[in-house]
């Protein structure tokens, strides 16, 4: 049974950079065909998926959130890697990482989250 487990700091200052990690066990990053993302949900509003990084190494965006987002992996520890540079109040929330498969609808690829950490609570506050 995988497990995934989420840790970072609870509270960054703004305009700092916020890196977060996903500790995994019960399975590998390297597993054929998953998606390893990153999902975040700010008070009183929707989950949004933020990225993801593939079984090979691939890495995806969303775009709105490209431009001061990095995913990274370390194969050795299980482990990937969420950086978002430049935060500020509105990057409050709680952030989860998941595994899920890739699913074509129609035109648009889908990065689904079938297991998911429990999620951290991550301040945006000088």
């Amino acid at each position: 049974q995988v497990q995934l487990q989420e840790s970072g700091p609870g509270l960054v200052k703004p305009s700092q950079p916020l890196s977060l990690t996903c500790t995994v066990s019960g399975a590998s990053i390297t597993t054929s065909f998953y998606y390893w993302s990153w999902i975040r949900q700010p008070p009183g509003k929707g989950r949004e998926w933020m990225g993801a990084i593939g079984y090979r190494g691939d890495t995806v965006y969303s775009p709105a959130l490209k431009s001061r987002t990095s995913i990274s992996r370390d194969t050795s520890k299980n482990q990937f890697t969420l950086e978002l540079s430049s935060v500020t109040p509105e990057d409050t929330g709680i952030y989860y990482c998941c595994r899920g498969l890739r699913a074509l609808t129609g035109s648009q690829l889908d990065y689904e989250c079938d297991d998911w950490g429990q999620g951290t609570q991550v301040t945006v506050s000088s």
